[in-house]
């Protein structure tokens, strides 16, 4: 085998790279990686620097595996936070930055970080190799450590088998039981909580509120001006700096037209907010939103309710709306464990970092029991109740 660094993916064949994976997921596409590399999300400005591995034959130049990679001076963008470990280093006259990181840039979704040819017989063998490959990248560079972002059950399992520390955490995604509509969905629901969305979506409707969805080959000019506004105002309202280009969107748009799914709102004839999500063959994912007035309810509309009835309609499997928010399990977002693979350089720092994981995995595992036990979903002996 060969293994060599990318620092730019525009060196590499966008039909080797897709072949890697099964294009379900839009974030590991080559189009969506370019995109961020090309219009300015990335590089040194933003602390993201791509180091992505890939895996070649020896007598070929046939693109066999990859992990998309990434050196970083900070931990911004993220979202498994190790802010934490950052300062114990600081306190202890050590470096913890730079460090390399595995994952979608800005991006907490789960997905595929091994990514491997449908061809290769010993995919398990090539996984250890890139994993290894890796570690032996941030050993070479004097790095503090390797992290790997919200990975797949599959990859999940090689990364505990190849020893490196795991730590969970616990995010909100919905799953399709095979519903008809939305009604059919709510219909699950025990009365009181169905009740309570179905108040939350009239209220939306009798604010005079009009929605459109539109995917990225329906959004014109004026729109993706209103669109990228409402993107800026929420970063600006929490004093966060939004990384992601306009023309990074518009790249989306055009190259993969069909992935990118907006709701906007209109209000009296002006748009006064909007979501962003991405889709893949069985899965949405919402992203970001922004809003310039205050509707009772909307975000919740724009952000969850119609995603849900996009999914259904689309007949995708999963909404995974984004990180955070416990008020997502009485809208049927069901507690889900998350989890990402670390490997620390300082035999010490390892040691007392793995102990940490240990107990905070405990932690976790009792919050995603107690998230689970107030889904709004009724029982089997429970009177469907009337509104």
């Amino acid at each position: 085998m060969k293994i060599k660094v990318c620092h730019h993916l525009s060196d590499l064949d966008a039909a080797q790279w897709n072949a890697l994976s099964n294009g379900d997921n839009p974030f590991v596409r080559y189009e969506f990686l370019q995109a961020l590399e090309q219009h300015d999300c990335l590089g040194e400005k933003h602390g993201w620097l791509p180091h992505h591995l890939l895996y070649y034959s020896d007598d070929s130049e046939q693109l066999l595996a990859a992990l998309p990679l990434y050196l970083k001076n900070n931990s911004y963008g993220e979202f498994v936070f190790d802010w934490g470990w950052a300062d114990a280093y600081q306190r202890n006259g050590l470096e913890y930055y730079p460090k390399l990181v595995s994952c979608i840039p800005y991006t907490p979704a789960q997905g595929p970080r091994l990514l491997i040819h449908k061809a290769v017989e010993d995919k398990e063998a090539v996984a250890q190799a890139l994993i290894t490959a890796s570690i032996e990248l941030a050993q070479k560079q004097g790095l503090s450590s390797l992290h790997i972002l919200f990975t797949e059950e599959e990859d999940t399992r090689r990364l505990r088998e190849h020893g490196l520390l795991m730590r969970m955490g616990v995010q909100f995604h919905w799953h399709n039981r095979g519903y008809k509509d939305f009604d059919d969905y709510l219909s699950h629901f025990a009365s009181k909580k169905r009740k309570n969305i179905r108040q939350e979506r009239r209220k939306v409707a009798q604010s005079g509120i009009e929605i459109e969805c539109l995917h990225g080959d329906d959004i014109n000019a004026e729109q993706w001006q209103s669109i990228y506004h409402f993107y800026q105002v929420t970063f600006h309202k929490k004093s966060g700096y939004p990384s992601l280009s306009l023309a990074f969107f518009q790249s989306i748009a055009k190259q993969m037209p069909k992935a990118l799914v907006v709701f906007m709102a209109r209000h009296e004839d002006r748009y006064v907010a909007a979501s962003i999500c991405f889709r893949g063959d069985t899965g949405l994912y919402g992203r970001h939103w922004g809003c310039d007035e205050e509707f009772d309810s909307l975000h919740f509309e724009l952000c969850y309710y119609q995603g849900l009835e996009y999914a259904i309609e689309h007949g995708l499997q999963v909404f995974e709306p984004g990180a955070q928010g416990e008020h997502k399990v009485s809208r049927g977002f069901e507690p889900t464990r998350t989890w990402s693979g670390h490997w620390i350089a300082h035999p010490q720092f390892s040691q007392a970092i793995g102990n940490h994981l240990q107990h905070e995995i405990l932690g976790m595992q009792q919050y995603h029991q107690e998230l689970t036990e107030h889904l709004p979903f009724k029982h089997r002996d429970e009177d469907v109740g009337h509104e």
